[in-house]
């Protein structure tokens, strides 16, 4: 007789993990069906043009309406606007050698303050930037640039040790022209608020032919002084402490497009960190916690962390009265774990988040790091918000380039996260 007890304890356990199985299946199609709306073609990689950060921040907020989230803005829309100026790329870029045109992207990225250049068969001179032995002798070098030629840069590693800048601070003291600067291995892009007078084009060094006498280049570049963008905030109220809040954050924009022809899509950086938020609000709206959640998905983060800081200086609640804020970027493969950025900060929090961690036995490691100002926490973090900025380990290595796209995502314990992520707010005092 004793063996019913035990047989039926057995059966409601299979029961129980099949469900939990099916429940965690359910979510994380979910969180792919997000990751993939948000690096659609129609998002044009959530940047500068064809609309792709407008079109990312009307589906957060409408997914924010459907869950049933409160709007916080004045308007009683979920949308905080904000401006700032911004470089785009719109349509052409072009470059082309003996009649065969490189592949935008791949092949080489245009310096992102790039301004625009129109050339047919120009004649290219290799100018050796890596010869000089101090600073004057690139100063009389740049009297003799002129717009009229294209100039490869040979030995510009030298230089910019020379001068202890970066390649990209190269570029901005360039006068007008086109200049090629040869790369080899991996190209990132970036986003640009401000404008060079020069053309400045990385290419990578194995298209480029020993003999490179004439090419033909058509890049057109927009300066758009006002960029119309806006963060999308929504709230689900606490059912003990309405006024104090724990902030849940990521950034939905991302590169956008370098022309017609290379999307940037950022899945890992960071539809993954948008769509978890997504999957989190979704959890939360349905069990409210004792703090008021906000959900702020941010832009302008790769412009240089302007959205957070516009909210900061803009905050739609007190900012003493945030308890605790979680901000979540790159979500794509936590395979080895996840890191947790101000854990050295935070002890207390940090000690909480690990306890939990292996009380459930859930992800292999959670590793600590100090302050870092390389996401959207760190504006909260100046003005003494408790903060911590979580992204994951792992991962194939795909960052700011066209590469990072949905299925390059392994999702790996992504959902063992969100758990976390769970448990840590609900045991937030």
């Amino acid at each position: 007789m004793r063996r019913f007890p035990l047989l039926a304890l057995l059966l409601f356990s299979l029961f129980f993990s099949n469900i939990t199985a099916r429940v965690q299946a359910q979510s994380l199609r979910a969180l792919k069906h997000e990751i993939a709306t948000l690096c659609s073609p129609t998002m044009a990689g959530r940047g500068y043009v064809a609309k792709g950060a407008e079109r990312a921040a009307r589906h957060i907020a409408r997914r924010f309406r459907e869950m049933g989230l409160q709007p916080l803005a004045a308007d009683s829309s979920y949308f905080q606007p904000y401006t700032f100026p911004v470089v785009s790329f719109p349509d052409s870029v072009l470059v082309s050698i003996k009649d065969d045109d490189l592949d935008p992207g791949v092949d080489f990225l245009v310096d992102a303050a790039s301004s625009s250049y129109r050339a047919h068969r120009q004649r290219v001179q290799r100018v050796n930037v890596g010869r000089y032995k101090d600073s004057s002798q690139w100063i009389t070098q740049k009297r003799y640039f002129n717009e009229h030629k294209i100039y490869l840069l040979e030995g510009t590693d030298s230089l910019c040790k020379l001068l202890h800048i970066r390649p990209r601070q190269l570029a901005a003291q360039l006068p007008k022209s086109c200049y090629i600067i040869p790369i080899k291995g991996k190209m990132t892009w970036t986003v640009a608020t401000h404008t060079i007078p020069a053309t400045v084009l990385y290419i990578q060094d194995s298209v480029l032919p020993k003999r490179l006498r004439r090419m033909n280049v058509g890049i057109h570049s927009e300066w758009l002084p006002a960029f119309k963008t806006a963060n999308v905030v929504g709230m689900i109220r606490g059912t003990a402490v309405p006024d104090s809040f724990i902030a849940l954050t990521a950034h939905y924009d991302h590169l956008g497009r370098m022309g017609w022809d290379a999307t940037f899509p950022g899945a890992s950086d960071n539809a993954s960190g948008t769509a978890t938020l997504l999957q989190l609000a979704q959890y939360f709206a349905q069990h409210p916690q004792r703090y008021s959640l906000l959900f702020m998905a941010f832009s302008g983060e790769e412009a240089g962390l302007l959205g957070s800081t516009f909210f900061v200086e803009h905050p739609l609640v007190p900012l003493a009265n945030i308890r605790f804020l979680l901000n979540i970027d790159i979500m794509g493969n936590a395979e080895e774990g996840i890191t947790v950025v101000n854990a050295t900060s935070f002890p207390k929090e940090f000690a909480l988040l690990d306890t939990l961690n292996k009380k459930e036995s859930q992800l292999p490691q959670i590793r600590s790091r100090s302050q870092a100002p390389i996401s959207d926490h760190f504006p909260f973090s100046k003005v003494n918000v408790p903060a911590f900025f979580i992204y994951s380990n792992g991962g194939q290595g795909y960052y700011h380039d066209v590469f990072d796209k949905p299925a390059t995502l392994k999702l790996t314990n992504v959902d063992k996260v969100m758990d976390l992520v769970k448990r840590f707010i609900s045991a937030l005092q």
